[in-house]
Order: structure tokens, then sequence, then C-alpha cells
């Protein structure tokens, strides 16, 4: 549109000043009668109307625009849409976006009780508490076992803020929580031991969320609590290289999940343990490193994205689950949660601004040689209407292809 724009302020002036030309300087060089090089003239100026360029283009966006709504991605205007069809680099956040944002356990590790126990005991402690981490040891449990009854006790229990719980059962004493929790109910130096002997060298400490579990002062063992890649995450990574894309990954977790999460998605290029403020850095800098013409994508779901969002050349959001600071803040939002509706936005895109182009080659193409033939007083009036009005009609028809675009096993069907 902007280049439609440019070529209006200097192609109107130019086809103006061309026809009143064409109506005086010939019958006085070639001394012929002014009728006919005045109707030669306005056969000129109504071939060259821009209607055909005016019309298309935006609707050719409107169609990539609603194909997009029909994949579930809401595109916020055509320069987004059209942006994407430049973009180079990817950078997504992690959790909410490649994973689910829903904890689920995914080891226990019992070291002086049976693992049934172990997780029993720590469900109990955490019954009480809305957490995502407490929602995902009841619901393990729930799993095993089906019987809640036993969650139904009304014991007190005492939550440690950025430790853990505390809860009483059978006359006992259970703690659940992270290592400085450990500490403190066994003590630094039992602790300490503990750690030697049972978790020396335990890859999974690294892998996710601990919750370490002891009952009356004696060490039990841990649950290990993990996001869950989504469902087309490996596809949308896969995609994404295929398209030439390079792709970083930014999250706030500790280094030993990022790892493990890259290593499932096959992500070279990661950044662990940041804070709102360090991925905004990290956007700067691969801002700073991309071609000029080259665009960046910052994809995220949570109101810590929201800055980076902002500063990216295009920002994309997880629509159902992510915050509305994320979904207001975004350039696109993929409403079904789905990264590899991503390839899809790209796709479509690409085939929008391949139909704008095809409309744009063609309108000008057909109008220059008409308008060529007008002047030498080949075209009629008749050919003036079908270089304006039927170019018009061909290239609104053309862009309405826009709308049909879609995205099937990577390819792009109509």
């Amino acid at each position: 549109e902007n280049f439609i724009t440019r070529f209006a302020k200097f192609y109107t002036p130019i086809v103006v000043f061309a026809a009143l030309l064409l109506a005086t300087i010939p019958p006085y060089v070639l001394n012929e009668p002014f009728s006919g090089w005045i109707y030669r003239a306005l056969t000129f100026l109504v071939i060259s109307c821009p209607c055909a360029l005016v019309i298309s283009i935006p609707l050719s966006f409107f169609g990539g625009i609603g194909a997009a709504s029909k994949a579930g991605i809401l595109v916020k205007g055509s320069n987004y849409l059209e942006a994407l069809a430049n973009a180079e680099t990817i950078v997504m956040d992690k959790t909410g976006t490649l994973t689910k944002g829903q904890f689920a356990v995914t080891k226990i590790m019992a070291v002086n009780e049976s693992e049934q126990r172990v997780l029993a005991y720590g469900a109990f402690a955490e019954r009480l508490s809305t957490h995502p981490i407490s929602k995902s040891i009841m619901a393990a449990y729930q799993q095993k076992n089906g019987d809640m009854t036993i969650m139904s006790s009304n014991e007190a229990v005492e939550e440690k803020a950025g430790f853990g719980v505390i809860a009483r059962k059978d006359g006992g004493k259970i703690a659940v929580g992270n290592e400085k929790l450990m500490a403190h109910v066994l003590g630094a130096d039992a602790w300490a031991a503990c750690k030697e002997k049972y978790l020396a060298g335990e890859k999974a400490l690294s892998e996710g969320t601990i919750c370490h579990v002891a009952y009356n002062d004696a060490y039990w063992g841990f649950l290990l609590i993990e996001d869950q890649l989504k469902e087309d995450a490996a596809d949308c990574v896969t995609g994404l290289k295929k398209a030439g894309m390079r792709l970083v990954m930014l999250t706030g977790d500790q280094k030993g999940v990022a790892d493990k999460v890259a290593g499932q998605l096959g992500i070279t290029e990661y950044y662990a343990e940041l804070l709102p403020g360090d991925k905004v850095d990290h956007v700067e800098k691969l801002l700073a490193e991309k071609s000029e013409k080259g665009k960046l994508i910052f994809v995220g779901d949570g109101i810590n994205d929201a800055p980076v969002l902002a500063r990216a050349d295009i920002g994309i959001a997880m629509g159902g689950l992510g915050s509305d600071a994320a979904i207001e803040a975004a350039d696109i939002v993929i409403m079904t949660d789905e990264p590899a509706k991503i390839t899809t936005a790209m796709h479509i895109s690409k085939e929008t601004l391949k139909i704008v182009k095809q409309n744009i080659i063609f309108a000008i193409g057909v109008k220059v040689l008409v308008l060529i033939l007008a002047a030498l007083g080949v075209a009629s009036m008749w050919w003036a209407v079908f270089a304006d009005v039927g170019v018009s009609i061909i290239a609104i028809l053309n862009a309405i292809r826009a709308m049909r675009v879609k995205n099937l096993d990577s390819s792009v069907q109509r």
C-alpha cells in the first residue's frame, strides 16, 4: 500500500500531463483536427485510472487476514501480515509457548519408603494449596489411586512462603518443599548428608521443579514436576527450520530445564535463567544482528513478555492461555495456543503477497500496453473500459483467492 501511494504521487501527474500533451501537440504538429486527438486523450485518461491497484491491493490483504482468522490467527493489520513474509529471526518464550504451562509429576524417587507413600503423603500435605505445583501432585495421586477420601482430613497445614508446606498426619509431621525447607526441618548437616547419600549425581534435580518429601525428620525422596511440551511444538520448530528461520528460545527457567526442552525440540540457540529485562536485552541484540530488510518475531504468552512483544518487529501472543497484557501488546494472536500456527501464518503471508504482486504486475502491464495503443490511435474507448473496469474486476477476483489460502502438510492449497 505504501508502494502504491508513492507510485500514485508520480503516476497521476505524469498521465494527466501526457493526456494534455496528446490532445494539443499532435494537432498543431500534424495539422489535424483536434476532435480525434481529444478522443485519444480522453481514452488515455480512462485507461490510466488506477482502480485495479487501489481496490485489489487492500482486498488482497483483507482476504489474507480473513484466511488467517479462519485458521485461528488474529492479525491486527495488513502491515503485520506483510512483514511476516520478510521474517528471518524468531525468538520464542518457553513456558506457555512451546510448553503447555501445565505441570505434571513425571518422576517419583523414594529412598526410605515406597513411591506410593511418597506420592500419597506429598499430596496430603499439598491438598489445600491452589498452586499449580500442588495441583499437579494432587492430579498424579488421583490418577494412580482414584480414592481421594484420604484428602478429606481437617488437620492443619502450615505454609512456609518460599519454602513449602508442613502438615500433620498420623501423629507425625510431613514436610514437602524445596531444599531450604529440608535444611530447616532436617537440619543443615543432616540434609547435606542426605544429599550426598541419595541425590549426588541425580540428573532429575536439574530437569524441573523438585518437591522433596520428609516425614518425622526422615528424608523419603522427591517428586519431579515438569511442564509438558505442546503436541505440535516439534512440528513448529521443524517447520521454522525448513523455512530458513533463525530460531532462538528464551526462558526464565533454570538451565537444566532449558537444556532438556531444547534437546527434545532440536533448538540449538537458547538462553536460560532470564529476567524480563534480560529478554528485552537479548531481543535488542538480535535486532541489531538481523539484515536491514529482515524482521524479528517474538512469541510469548505471559505478562512478563509484554515489553518484548512490543519491542519486536512482530509480536505474536498465545491467546488461549496468554495474559491480557501480552495479547494487547502483540501484533498477531494465536487464538488456539498452537505454535505450529506460526508457520501457517507465514504461509498465508507469503501467498497473500504473491497475489498482491500478481495484481500489481497484471494491472500495470495491461494499462501500459493499452495506453501505448491508445496514444497510437489503435485502442478505442471500449479498450479503455476493459483496461479500467475489466482489469479491476479480474484483479478483485484474484484478490478473493487470498481468502482461500490454507496450510496443509507445509504446502499451500487454494
